[in-house]
């Protein structure tokens, strides 16, 4: 992906650096060549050429570009979950693809961790990303899911004959385990993503406190992928779940539900980071029974929004990592409104919103394994920046509404927001 050249500067705004560092009342940012070149108060920013682009925040938050740690690009707002293997042919999931990745951009996401792929659908869209041929957010990758056969991810009957090639790779021990990874490597993935646990959403077989990998098969994938330098990641809701990804050697969970005292002590020893993924359980919960969700899979939701919700309060105040993101694409938590899972950190959990906008930013960079190129504003760095028109650390709700996105800057180059529809310099104005 291409940087800009020249100079930027955004001014006018309160700055919010990501690094967890109080806001500056009146701060500003000047970008040199894509990268950041000064963040800090405006009655100390340096020089800058008279042709430099110029933006003014409006009295509003400038702040990093957030990142998204648990996207399924390939989603796309599916009702059921044989939907996401057998509605559509490989070539439209791919369209649809490129459209979230456009729309996360646009919603202020400058950076993004696949949590699964339809096929490899999402190396690839990352190359497209990378060589400008479609725009998105900065893409890691992980390609198609590994879960134990008959696990949560098995869900199509082998009176079908159609297996689940396309979105997860099936195993039966260690061996075919490593061997599910070894087809990943192949395809260019940077994560390996498995399923340790069960779900609320398959009460009957797979649900929330089950297990769907042995120990053996998770610590054969994470031998396999540490080799060949890929990082693994797994769906762990279940404690035991959680204690074994941990034992195993995982470098990241997803959700990390049911988080007992062991398994925390475990969690902050290894310095692993976690991405709860809650607001989907909550909408799973608000708008699931309309779409024909079940009960059981209801009320299995709300166990797991009350566990996840309480891990992650532990989790922060332990001063363990988390993440935010997670689980967007289905038709009760639709693409687009990922911000969402922030406003609920703070509303719901508890999070204050300079908390929730530190594990969106610097953390989520650093789950990404990109912290020296982005997720702060600080000198070196790559210049992703979300100017807000408003005060995000007042109403968090704010990045909601992509109207108040003002600019939307990747690598210094202005992407999306209002005043790139405005006609970018021209509408920024000079300082």
């Amino acid at each position: 992906m291409k940087t800009a050249t020249g100079w930027m500067i955004i001014h006018n705004g309160q700055l919010v650096d990501g690094t967890g560092a109080q806001p500056l009342r009146d701060g500003a940012v000047v970008v040199r060549d894509g990268r950041v070149a000064y963040a800090g108060p405006a009655s100390r920013v340096p020089e800058t050429p008279p042709d430099a682009t110029s933006i003014d925040a409006r009295g509003g938050t400038i702040m990093p570009g957030l990142v998204e740690a648990h996207f399924h690009p390939t989603y796309f707002n599916v009702a059921n979950l044989e939907d996401l293997d057998i509605k559509y042919p490989v070539e439209y999931v791919t369209l649809l693809a490129a459209a979230n990745a456009k729309l996360a951009l646009e919603c202020g996401y400058t950076s993004a961790r696949s949590g699964g792929s339809l096929f490899n659908i999402d190396h690839w869209l990352k190359k497209a990303i990378e060589n400008e041929i479609a725009p998105g957010p900065r893409l890691s990758t992980s390609g198609r899911e590994i879960c134990g056969v008959g696990g949560l991810m098995d869900w199509n009957p082998d009176f079908r004959r159609i297996g689940m090639e396309g979105l997860v790779l099936l195993v039966n021990g260690p061996n075919e385990a490593r061997a599910a990874v070894r087809k990943l490597v192949k395809d260019g993935v940077e994560w390996i993503k498995t399923y340790p646990t069960g779900d609320a959403a398959a009460p009957d077989t797979n649900d929330h406190h089950t297990l769907c990998m042995t120990f053996e098969e998770m610590h054969a994938c994470v031998a396999t992928a540490h080799n060949h330098g890929l990082k693994v990641t797994g769906h762990c809701r279940a404690t035991e779940g959680i204690k074994n990804a941990l034992r195993a050697g995982y470098d990241a969970l997803e959700h990390g539900t049911f988080m007992d005292d062991e398994a925390l002590e475990m969690l902050l020893l290894r310095d692993v980071p976690v991405v709860p993924a809650l607001q989907f359980e909550w909408a799973s919960i608000e708008h699931g029974p309309a779409l024909g969700m079940g009960r059981k899979v209801v009320d299995g939701h709300k166990e797991t929004l009350e566990g996840g919700a309480e891990s992650a309060r532990r989790i922060l105040k332990a001063g363990g990592r988390l993440g935010m993101g997670g689980d967007y694409g289905f038709a009760w938590n639709p693409h687009g409104d990922y911000a969402k899972e922030l406003s609920f950190f703070v509303k719901y959990v508890g999070f204050s919103p300079l908390e929730t906008i530190t594990c969106a930013t610097k953390t989520g960079a650093e789950i990404m394994g990109r912290a020296d190129e982005f997720g702060t504003l600080e000198p070196g760095k790559l210049a992703d920046v979300l100017v807000v028109d408003g005060d995000v650390l007042a109403d968090i709700g704010i990045l909601e509404d992509r109207a108040r996105l003002l600019a939307i800057v990747q690598g210094g180059v202005l992407k999306a927001g209002t005043l790139s529809l405005a006609g970018g310099r021209s509408a920024a104005g000079r300082p």
